[in-house]
């Protein structure tokens, strides 16, 4: 059970660690980050739009890929599943 709750609670902290590096709150502008990445491309939003997409859909899919392992492991280990 703690291994399926800590793959499933990973894509969350992802996302919140992304939304605070955005903010300015997290891991400081030397340090790439996807949330950092995300705010450096605020200024070329409309000139350069895969500078913003781009890190945007890894967030997406890292965090999407972590919460379908997740399931998969929880369906693969619980008891009260198999019949």
């Amino acid at each position: 059970p703690i291994i399926v709750s800590a793959t499933l609670s990973l894509g969350s902290v992802i996302i919140l660690e992304a939304a605070l590096s955005f903010l300015g709150f997290g891991v400081q502008p030397p340090v790439p980050t996807w949330g950092n990445m995300l705010n450096n491309a605020q200024a070329d939003m409309w000139t350069q739009p895969f500078k913003a997409i781009i890190p945007g859909f890894c967030i997406f899919l890292t965090s999407l890929s972590f919460n379908f392992v997740g399931d998969g492991l929880r369906d693969a280990l619980d008891p009260r599943l198999k019949r």
